[in-house]
């Protein structure tokens, strides 16, 4: 894993300043302690560095092709690269090295673009192709690997694996998005349609582009996609055996490396499995990490000790204190945009333990949204049957006036909260499932922005694209919609982006066996009910797992890593609550309104509502200005 750098000229080929991108590379040394390189030519220049996976010595970056006519950097590991080297040398390529990063450069040279499709792996690099004079950006599938971009003065298009590493860009300007609050109030991070910051981009996951020297920049362009339009056949046996298969696959692929290698382990199914089906394809006990807490109602290790000893794991775990705030200004370091998501402060504790016995570590992501584990695809699907028995000319009055006349009873049980619900059911299936993700619906949004803030977005708001991209899915079903916009807009917006910045931020490589492309293909193709069955979300992979692991693990209720947002702000962070409400980054700038801040501090410090979600992200949004301010 590493961390990649670089600027290119697309106006003229200028000559590249190479203490430039040594400085941008710098920004990025925790992405990469290993190692460090940086080489220029006319018109560009390539950063890299180095976290050692695979072929420790023999691999430095930034590499030259064996005929010194390409050259990349890169980010990332290509899990299939050994048979991919088999065949490129049957073809008559030669190499130099031992690792992924030459394979790269061969298949770029032997297929060009289409050398893409024939990576598994997670990746962002950008290679130089001398005789072409052209620059190739690409990000994998899923967007577990991050690249951001940024015109320069001048005609050039600075690119980093963080913001930071364009933040040490002297050049770089800085101002905010309003646009990106917008959508930062609504989601709790900064979608990758967007960036914090004006003139910054992100390469979308499953798309690359091809840059020349005296042209434009031009446009993205998508060579992954993943479909829900089609069924797949044969009997459940048939879709439980074939599910094993890719997860096994998935699993023992991401197997590879040449350093210590472990698993994250919270006791969760996903987590679980991961670990049940590494210790059937090694040969030593699997080293697994898990974090518990303080608090008895939010702490799993009782589970995961329970898997430890199911599988004889070399087992690694760590109580934390609950009360992790102090964390708050190096989590908005970490993170250099807004991110709201209080379970990165678990997240990265797991990560510091498991960087003390290990260089990999395999998580559990993706299977949630491959496969409709969340609790909100589940309400979405009886929705969707919902609204397919009453005509929208009754449910838009009906339901409508309900959810506008409902109480927000915070403090009542799940079953009497049933506002959102009611709002729901009178929209769109994409609208309402838009406002089951969002943390704050528009209206709380515009309850809580100041007159600047709306001028500024007019009639733009975050639900928007969201819903167009649930519209546009290539899909059968509702639930096929809803899946199909969490892989695209939360899976990489949010959960990727945490693992990816907390994981780097300590040096250590975490993968997503539970992420590989042909497994979220089958997915996708899978019948409903072989998703969602009563209540019971992911219930094929619970049902394929059984074999493994016993029930109370597959069919307890799903827990996650809990902070409690809301004690914090009626506890120790109550003067932080009520010093949001006059910061000055906040209100003064016209982005949101004093008074609506402060009545919102005051409800919750007294206990009449529970705003701590929306208290955490003003404080994190607010953490994060104050870094991006230069100097900063």
């Amino acid at each position: 894993m590493c961390g990649i750098a670089g600027v290119f000229h697309y106006e003229t080929m200028k000559p590249v300043d190479p203490k430039r991108v040594e400085v941008m590379t710098n920004a990025l040394a925790h992405r990469g302690p290993d190692g460090a390189g940086v080489w220029t030519g006319q018109g560009i220049g390539l950063g890299h560095r180095r976290l050692s996976i695979i072929d420790l010595e023999g691999s430095p970056q930034p590499m030259h092709s064996s005929d010194g006519r390409a050259v990349i950097v890169f980010n990332g590991e290509i899990y299939n690269y050994r048979s991919l080297r088999r065949e490129l040398v049957q073809a008559g390529a030669r190499f130099n090295t031992e690792g992924d990063t030459e394979v790269i450069l061969a298949a770029w040279q032997k297929w060009g673009p289409d050398c893409l499709s024939r990576l598994d792996g997670m990746f962002a690099f950008a290679l130089y192709d001398l005789g072409r004079r052209q620059l190739f950006l690409a990000r994998d599938r899923l967007g577990v690997k991050p690249l951001y971009m940024a015109r320069m003065p001048g005609g050039a298009l600075a690119f980093a694996s963080e913001l930071k590493g364009l933040l040490a860009h002297p050049l770089m300007r800085r101002e905010i998005d309003p646009l990106a609050i917008e959508d930062y109030m609504t989601w709790g991070y900064v979608p990758d349609h967007r960036a914090v910051l004006k003139n910054v981009d992100k390469l979308p996951a499953g798309h690359f582009m091809l840059l020349d020297h005296g042209k434009p920049v031009p446009a993205p362009q998508k060579w992954w996609d993943v479909s829900f339009a089609e069924r797949e056949k044969g009997s459940l046996e048939d879709h439980s055996a074939q599910l094993l298969h890719h997860l096994r696959e998935g699993v023992t692929s991401r197997m590879v490396a040449d350093v210590p290698l472990g698993a994250f382990l919270s006791g969760g199914v996903d987590s679980s499995s991961v670990v049940a089906l590494m210790s059937e394809a090694s040969t030593r006990p699997v080293t697994s990490c898990s974090i518990g807490f303080d608090v008895e109602s939010v702490d799993e290790t009782t589970y995961a000790r329970q898997v430890a000893k199911l599988f004889d794991t070399d087992h690694h775990e760590r109580i934390v204190s609950a009360d992790q705030f102090s964390e708050i200004d190096r989590i908005a370091k970490i993170f250099d945009e807004p991110f709201a998501d209080a379970s990165a402060l678990p997240t990265l504790r797991v990560c510091e333990l498991a960087r003390e016995h290990v260089t990999v570590a395999l998580s559990g992501d993706g299977a949630d949204e491959a496969l409709a584990g969340y609790r909100r695809q589940i309400f979405q699907l009886r929705e969707e049957q919902a609204r397919s028995m009453i005509p929208s000319a009754l449910r838009e009055p009906v339901f409508g006036s309900l959810g506008r006349f409902w109480p927000k009873a915070d403090w009542a049980p799940q079953p009497l909260r049933a506002k959102t619900t009611f709002l729901s059911l009178a929209q769109s299936g994409e609208a309402g499932y838009a406002r089951a993700l969002a943390i704050l619906a528009p209206e709380q949004r515009a309850a809580l922005f100041g007159e600047e803030m709306l001028k500024a977005r007019r009639d733009y708001r975050a639900e928007q694209p969201f819903e167009q991209l649930m519209r546009n899915a290539p899909a059968r079903s509702g639930l096929d919609c809803a899946q199909y916009a969490d892989l695209k807009f939360w899976l990489p917006g949010d959960i990727l982006t945490k693992t990816d910045r907390t994981s780097m931020a300590v040096g250590l490589e975490a993968r997503e066996p539970l992420l590989d492309h042909r497994m979220i293909e089958f997915a996708a193709r899978l019948p409903v009910r072989e998703r969602i069955r009563g209540k019971t979300g992911k219930w094929l992979m619970k049902h394929t797992m059984e074999r493994y692991l016993p029930a109370d693990i597959l069919y307890r209720q799903k827990q996650g890593f809990v902070t409690p947002l809301a004690q914090w702000f009626r506890g120790p962070l109550a003067s932080e609550a009520r010093r949001i409400s006059s910061s000055s980054l906040l209100v003064d700038s016209g982005w949101f309104a004093r008074k609506s801040l402060s009545r919102l501090a005051d409800d919750h410090i007294s206990g009449r509502s529970d705003h701590g979600r929306t208290l955490w992200q003003l404080l994190m949004l607010e953490r994060s200005l104050v870094h991006l301010q230069p100097g900063a």
